[in-house]
């Protein structure tokens, strides 16, 4: 309905111009005279508005109404018929060409507008198409109750299909994807491409049920068989959502929104998150910390506290765990499990490990007496080259025993690249650095890594510590990890000790050291070395 009155007061509009270029014309005394050429301006109107087949009809139209007109109006004298074909000709000459050319410069103008809504390598809408037809939806009323829907799907494991194929099989499998997954919804939404492995889908007069109707669709078409370069491959997908709220919505609050719940759903292990206020709370508080923390560095807020490791063959300190610390002007600490989890997502945790590095080694220089400091390495230090040269120069260049630092790396830190990880724990062994793995048993637990990479040490995780007292098969299942420590000539920790009994069953069992609540938690440097020397005045 829109179009049609639009072209209809166009159509007006060029009638209007010419009816009154004829009335000037015959006012004025005639086509004798120079007004004539008024009624080129309706013509290179419709040339403009309507192209090759507008300027024609309108030079034709205007050339007929001059055909009538005297060329003398005061006189009564009537023009040759010569005169006015050639005026006529005259006319359509002009609306032809400047016709063309309009036409020339729209076809040119379409082309390009094609390659900016599309995206080169899939032939899919990009972003900027997006953006034009999300924005176009949300201008529309919202009809029953309903309202217009986005959601975003990113393949999360597409760099598999980039590393084994390359990427014009990715490109090939993100369009599979979005024809499966247009196929999927009622009423087959467009498909857009805005990210190398991100799609996007605008949907149409739907309400919450549906959004999450269509997620669990979704998400069945990406365990789907696709034939990728004549290879089977199956896909996992993650998808954020959102629905418009209000009728003053603007379309990049909506791509932001479903962007936030993706975001949501990645860092939560889930399949599909959809946008609630809370996420963006979240996020926004996220950020805030992070900037904190960056501060915080600046300033040297920090410190680390120290949780000792016992002997469990004597009873002696023989070393502890360097632990972040960020304590507030009023003498509380920021738990790190409310910052360091976040700060590991960003490029801060290679700052904020340094500063771990430096002030253990630092402690253990002054302090070598009490056993070797160890401190924990994430996934992304252990494949920071810049970290493992620090630590190589902190026993090159410090007065510090290698034997005395040693780094603890989680299970989860190897499952990426186990060949790359071995690489790089051998560097820190090249120096003589002790590496022991952290929360034994909770990760992958190959023996692959065990057999393979050059460790020195595992830490037992605390979950399997604390059914000691109760369950035998747990008894059963620790001698089993001690004594395969010790067939590999490791050092094994349990870590989370919390009562004498445990520590009792664990000394049985043969373990080496023990750590926990059951002697003391982390400590500041001075209460540690105080809660030491308290600790050997006990001892026989």
């Amino acid at each position: 309905m829109l179009p049609a009155i639009h072209h209809l007061k166009r159509c007006v509009s060029l009638a209007l111009l010419l009816l009154m270029g004829t009335w000037i014309v015959y006012a004025t005394g005639g086509t004798a005279y120079a007004y004539p050429y008024l009624m080129l301006a309706p013509v290179l109107i419709g040339a403009f508005w309507y192209a090759l087949v507008g300027g024609l009809c309108v030079a034709f139209a205007a050339g007929i109404l001059m055909a009538f007109m005297p060329q003398d109006a005061a006189l009564s004298i009537e023009q040759s018929t010569s005169n006015y074909l050639v005026r006529i000709a005259q006319y359509l000459l002009l609306g032809g060409v400047s016709g063309w050319l309009f036409l020339l410069r729209r076809r040119s103008a379409s082309r390009h507008r094609t390659m900016a809504r599309t995206d080169p390598l899939s032939g899919l809408a990009n972003q900027v198409a997006l953006n034009e037809d999300l924005g176009r939806h949300l201008d529309l009323p919202a009809t029953r109750g309903a309202t217009t829907g986005l959601m975003l799907v990113r393949i999360t494991d597409i760099t598999d299909v980039i590393d084994a194929m390359g990427l014009d099989a990715a490109d090939e499998l993100v369009l599979s994807l979005s024809e499966r997954l247009k196929g999927a919804v009622c009423g087959k939404p467009f498909a857009y491409r805005i990210n190398h492995d991100e799609l996007a889908l605008i949907l149409h007069d739907i309400d919450l049920h549906d959004i999450e109707r269509i997620a669990t669709r979704l998400l069945d078409v990406g365990e789907e068989s696709y034939l990728i370069q004549q290879v089977p491959v199956r896909m996992q997908l993650a998808i954020g959502s959102s629905l418009r709220q209000g009728d003053t919505v603007k379309q990049e609050d909506l791509v932001r929104e479903a962007r936030i719940a993706l975001f949501t759903a990645i860092q939560e292990g889930s399949d599909h998150k959809h946008f609630s206020p809370g996420f963006e709370r979240h996020s926004l508080d996220s950020l805030q910390l992070i900037a904190r923390v960056r501060c915080a560095l600046q300033e040297k807020e920090f410190s680390l506290h120290y949780q000792p490791k016992i002997c469990l063959v004597n009873g002696h300190v023989c070393g502890s765990e360097g632990l972040i610390r960020w304590p507030q002007a009023d003498g509380s600490l920021v738990p790190p499990g409310q910052f360091m989890p976040k700060v590991e997502n960003t490029s801060l945790i290679n700052p904020v490990t340094h500063f771990v590095a430096r002030e253990a080694a630092s402690f253990a220089c002054r302090h070598a007496g009490w056993g070797a400091i160890s401190i924990n390495l994430s996934v992304h230090n252990l494949y920071d080259d810049e970290l493992i040269d620090l630590l190589i120069e902190l026993v090159e260049q410090v007065d510090l025993t290698a034997e005395w630092l040693e780094v603890e790396i989680t299970e989860t830190a190897l499952i990426g690249d186990l060949a790359a990880a071995r690489r790089a724990i051998q560097r820190i062994r090249d120096a003589g650095i002790g590496v022991s793995i952290d929360d034994f048993g909770t990760g992958f637990a190959s023996f692959e890594y065990l057999q393979h990479l050059p460790i020195t040490g595992l830490k037992i995780d605390r979950t399997f510590v604390a059914q000691l007292e109760v369950n035998a098969r747990a008894r059963k299942l620790m001698a089993c990890m001690i004594e395969m420590g010790h067939a590999l000539d490791l050092t094994v920790t349990a870590e989370g000790v919390e009562t004498q009994g445990q520590a009792d069953i664990l000394r049985e069992l043969g373990c080496d050291q023990a750590q926990g609540f059951f002697y003391t938690g982390a400590l500041p440097a001075s209460d540690y070395l105080a809660w030491c020397q308290a600790h050997a005045n006990t001892l026989p």
